[in-house]
């Protein structure tokens, strides 16, 4: 079934409340796996929640349990989805042409992490763009006690059109900067288009992943149609992590 949820958390200081999040969840959420969403740049939740759910089989979806949520700033600039959905419209933080320079992404951490904190357990995150990019680099950050350190260890990625941040290479964000130091290993599964204009960034992406999974597809930037040999191989990944999620919890109950 669909459902929405009105998030009501307490602001950090420096930027806006949590905004409407979208979730996607079946009858009955056991052994799902719980994913927080995050969308494109000068996009939305709803808006990724609408590409996903029109794009992905149900085979796929009836055993996810999806949520998604708005950026916490609204759009600085024009969106190029105006053509195709209506605003408003987020991003997660902001970077100067070259991307020498970042704006507010260390607030964009801790809005996310208040949102983990307040509606969680999470056990994965899904990115596309800018929120791929975002959520490439969180599990490094974590490991190094950057960012997420008050809820559990992100234990796996779905990575559709991302790279790794552009302006590490200038030492900004300065909360990146290591998120790439070594080889990051929770499973990753990774979209790579071959239209797409971040496709040399997506395969360099790849390279900082222990056995990532990659899907190649034949569009641009975009979430992609699922075809029979993509679906089979998202498939048998959210299976894996499924079985991966079983067993951490059998070990947990062992030990009580």
């Amino acid at each position: 079934m669909l459902s929405h949820s009105y998030p009501c958390c307490q602001t950090a200081p420096g930027f806006r409340p949590p905004r409407l999040a979208f979730k996607i969840t079946a009858m009955s959420p056991e052994n799902k796996p719980r994913i927080l969403c995050l969308h494109g740049f000068r996009t939305s939740g709803l808006i990724l929640r609408s590409l996903i759910t029109s794009k992905w089989p149900d085979t796929v979806l009836r055993d996810l349990d999806l949520d998604f949520l708005d950026g916490p700033f609204p759009a600085t600039g024009k969106s190029d989805i105006e053509r195709f959905y209506d605003p408003p419209y987020y991003e997660w933080y902001q970077a100067s042409k070259g991307f020498t320079e970042y704006r507010n992404f260390e607030e964009c951490l801790d809005y996310v992490e208040d949102y983990m904190i307040k509606h969680g357990p999470f056990d994965g995150l899904l990115g596309f763009s800018q929120g791929a990019f975002l959520s490439a680099a969180l599990p490094g950050m974590q490991e190094q006690g950057k960012a997420l350190t008050k809820v559990p260890k992100v234990k796996f990625l779905v990575l559709i059109s991302g790279g790794k941040i552009p302006g590490l290479r200038f030492g900004q964000p300065k909360a990146a900067v290591g998120a790439f130091a070594s080889p990051v290993r929770c499973p990753s599964l990774h979209f790579i288009g071959e239209r797409d204009f971040l496709k040399t960034e997506g395969e360099v992406l790849v390279e900082s992943f222990v056995e990532p999974v990659v899907i190649r597809h034949k569009s641009g930037h975009t979430i992609p149609k699922l075809e029979t040999e993509a679906e089979e191989t998202v498939l048998s990944f959210f299976q894996r992590i499924r079985q991966m999620l079983s067993d951490e919890s059998s070990s947990v109950r062992s030990l009580m």
